[in-house]
């Protein structure tokens, strides 16, 4: 039986294969494992309950599965403050500043409206290892607690979540953003309230796309996955830039005023030359995955800082940032995290501080994200083959040998399986865009004649 939690929580299609009473069991479950931590035990000593935090993104969905986890969790004899519609490093945030025990964010991120998702964090609004998902999803074969009279939880409005969260952000800030014009694409998602309050209190003058959402518009042709609207904007309006969240603002993407699109790569380059500059970026180290492009890596050498390789993951990513006290890291999908200020990756600070560097250097974006060059990069999927055993074939690592001796110090190869399907991805970096084509394409005919089924 395939494991219920993915790589970011569980999700599916709401009221199909996430359905609520799925939701409920998931929320009993997470009572049973996460209510019996430092802060449930010191609550329970005082004649407290243990507390939860549970936010949504404003998918419509959403409201009938958090009804269903505010339902589970209370009857379990968890105390729920419930903060609405926030994003989702909101929530990691808000979990660590209440001391609460555990919180419980519904969103399914960048997926469109039908789906959604459920993801749990732990005490200090840190993501959950792998083990701990899989005693919640062993703990739904077990009774619910199920507490009587005064044992149940009670349901609260988290009144001064939102405002909690804004005021962290701009605490963040060494700089204001006057002067600055931004525009912002809010995925018509969580992000649509916070983020303009934001940009607007630290001093930008903000204009917004995407920030209209009515439950079914989320992601729906805006945010960082459809970037063109975005682009349109920034031209339109001669902006200095723009920002793009996705659903639940983990992420942030950028737009330089000449339309250009800045990735997360670049964001990362740019913010860890300004935390060295200022000597905070830890070791002299940034966190990125094997994702990443060959040119952030080759920027980041040439300015005296080490790169640290995670899989595939923001929570990977976390990891290694936790695991060697490490300040910097992300993805190039644009999840950052700032491990000063935030446990997870937050969209709205990272554009903040992207923001702010503009300001404090005096330099266009286009001229900072120049620090990097984007090597070419070329993806393919090879389906339907038996990618468990890509790693037990010779002559499919003969053939990556040959390749990486052909590009050199020009380029490189990265074969992975994939987590979730009968795939293998081969990605090739090069110099120009023709030899990382040709490579990845001899690559993967390699691997679909030895793996196919």
């Amino acid at each position: 039986m395939p494991r219920l939690f993915g790589t970011d929580g569980v999700r599916g299609l709401a009221n199909k294969t996430l359905t609520v009473e799925l939701s409920l069991r998931l929320a009993q479950a997470a009572a049973v494992v996460l209510g019996k931590g430092k802060y449930a035990e010191e609550r329970r000593a005082t004649g407290h309950r243990p507390v939860a935090v549970l936010a949504r993104d404003p998918r419509v969905s959403g409201e009938f599965i958090a009804a269903a986890v505010a339902a589970g969790l209370a009857s379990s004899g968890v105390d729920v403050f419930d903060a609405g519609v926030i994003p989702t490093p909101a929530l990691a945030f808000l979990v660590a500043d209440f001391d609460a025990d555990f919180g419980v964010m519904v969103s399914a991120s960048h997926n469109p409206a039908p789906d959604n998702g459920i993801k749990f964090f732990a005490s200090g609004g840190v993501k959950l290892p792998d083990e701990v998902e899989d005693r919640i999803e062993a703990a739904l074969n077990d009774p619910p607690i199920a507490p009587i009279g005064g044992e149940v939880g009670r349901i609260q409005r988290f009144a001064d979540a939102e405002d909690r969260y804004l005021l962290h952000l701009l605490g963040t800030l060494h700089n204001r953003l006057d002067g600055l014009k931004v525009v912002l694409d809010c995925a018509n998602g969580a992000a649509s309230g916070v983020s303009p309050d934001a940009f607007r209190n630290a001093g930008a003058e903000v204009i917004l796309i995407g920030a209209n959402p009515d439950g079914l518009n989320i992601n729906d042709g805006v945010g960082s996955t459809h970037l063109e609207h975005l682009t349109a904007a920034v031209l339109e309006h001669k902006a200095n830039l723009g920002i793009a969240h996705d659903g639940d603002a983990d992420r942030a993407l950028a737009i330089d005023a000449e339309g250009n699109q800045i990735d997360g790569d670049q964001i990362m380059a740019i913010l860890a030359l300004a935390l060295k500059e200022q000597g905070e970026l830890a070791e002299d180290t940034l966190v990125a995955t094997v994702m990443s492009n060959l040119g952030l890596k080759k920027a980041m050498a040439e300015h005296g800082i080490r790169v640290v390789e995670t899989k595939v993951g923001d929570r990977y990513v976390l990891e290694a940032l936790v695991e060697k006290n490490l300040s910097l890291g992300g993805e190039q999908s644009g999840h950052l995290i700032m491990t000063r200020h935030a446990t997870t990756g937050d969209g709205l600070l990272t554009g903040l501080h992207l923001a702010a560097e503009l300001v404090r250097t005096g330099k266009s974006l286009k001229e900072l994200a120049s620090v990097m060059t984007i090597y070419p990069q070329t993806m393919v999927n090879v389906k339907d083959v038996d990618h468990e055993s890509l790693g037990d074939d010779d002559a499919i690592a003969a053939a990556v040998v040959v390749a990486q001796e052909k590009l050199g110090n020009r380029g490189r190869v990265l074969l992975r399986p994939s987590g979730t399907e009968p795939l293998v991805r081969v990605m090739v970096e090069a110099s120009d865009q023709e030899l990382a084509d040709e490579i990845a394409n001899s690559l993967a005919s390699v691997v679909r004649k030895r793996l196919s089924r």
